[in-house]
């Protein structure tokens, strides 16, 4: 069957597309112009107060006072403890390499030959692995830097990869458990996802760190963050396990049932047949739980954590930089911007690759 292509994008056919898109009628014509004048005026007062107006360098910073635009300088100086927190001066360079790691482990996320229910997963718990591995220490001749040390981006990075890699799996379990034709599994599962799903995240971690010690024996407590990152991780599990189990719903019961038919072991027809398809009919809910997990990795603030939002916030707790509060808060906010856009973008890369595969 012939497809029709689109005509080629030509001046006459973006012409044709803003009379009918954007200046269709008188009132259109009015809000465009309205909007792209504002537009304008804004992203015009941006570039005055960020860029052209603005104090760079540490040196300058007397001229903050003398200036309308945006003091960078307050980045210059208090860069490293918005990045690393409370992490040794000295052992910045393994906190960088360790957000590094992170980095590369989504970036190799992205490539087609990494895909696959046994690669994927190998993927992440190797560079989670090494990020452990360069923050911590106590190998190859690396000091140990405990956790009660670790800040900063690299403490976000932590807790948002260390959700993923131990509630992803924990979901698909929770998900399947819940589909088992055995009512005692099934009944379990529903109650732990039901369960955690009707408390807020707050209670949940707060919980973690503090009602714990007492109601466990000093052998069992374990680390803080440890346990705040596993009750994080069941949080992040039961919500994904929902996800994956729309996505197992959507595949029609002939499938499963034609496997078996053919001899095919239970675990095979789950790993090879079902999680697949599962995974691509709930690819935008699960990129958007992602988003949602990195933002929430902030709220670990409230109970005692130096992650990026406070060691931005003690990046401007002296009275020097005190009145920088605003550029702290954009540079902090720009390194979320990158992350979340990242994730987006490449949920967004992953649809339409389903589509042209599976459409």
């Amino acid at each position: 069957m012939a497809v029709a292509l689109a005509p080629p994008a030509t001046d006459d056919n973006l012409m044709a597309w803003a009379r009918r898109r954007l200046f269709s009628t008188w009132l259109d014509g009015l809000i465009t112009v309205a909007f792209g004048a504002l537009m304008i005026w804004a992203v015009a007062r941006i570039v005055d107060w960020g860029v052209l107006d603005a104090v760079w360098t540490v040196a300058e910073k007397d001229r903050c006072r003398e200036v309308d635009g945006a003091c960078w300088s307050v980045i210059g100086a208090r860069g490293r403890l918005i990045l690393f927190g409370l992490y040794p001066h000295d052992e910045h360079w393994r906190s960088t390499l360790a957000c590094i790691a992170i980095i590369l482990t989504m970036g190799f996320s992205c490539i087609p030959k990494f895909w696959g229910l046994r690669r994927l997963p190998a993927l992440w718990v190797a560079g989670f692995a090494i990020f452990i591995l360069l923050m911590y220490g106590g190998i190859l001749g690396l000091p140990v830097v405990r956790t009660e040390q670790w800040g900063g981006l690299s403490l976000t990075v932590f807790i948002f990869a260390a959700v993923v890699v131990i509630g992803m799996p924990l979901a698909v379990v929770l998900a399947l458990a819940r589909r088992s034709p055995l009512p005692v599994i099934s009944g379990v599962a529903n109650v732990i996802i039901n369960f955690v799903r009707s408390l807020p995240l707050l209670a949940i971690l707060f919980t973690a760190a503090v009602v714990v010690p007492f109601v466990v024996p000093d052998w069992a407590q374990g680390d803080k963050l440890v346990r705040v990152t596993l009750a994080f991780a069941l949080f992040f599990a039961c919500y994904q396990a929902e996800i994956i189990r729309a996505g197992l719903q959507a595949i029609p019961s002939g499938q499963e049932e034609a496997a078996s038919a053919l001899g095919m072991k239970y675990w095979s027809r789950v790993f090879d047949i079902m999680l697949p398809q599962a995974f691509r009919n709930s690819l935008p809910s699960t990129i958007n739980q992602f988003v949602i997990t990195f933002k929430e990795t902030s709220i670990v603030t409230i109970i005692g954590f130096f992650e990026i939002m406070a060691s931005g916030n003690a990046a401007v707790g002296t009275g020097e930089w005190v009145s920088q509060f605003v550029e702290v808060y954009v540079f902090v906010g720009a390194i979320y911007f990158a992350f979340v856009f990242g994730l987006s973008r490449y949920g967004a890369y992953l649809e339409r690759r389903a589509r042209l595969t599976h459409g």
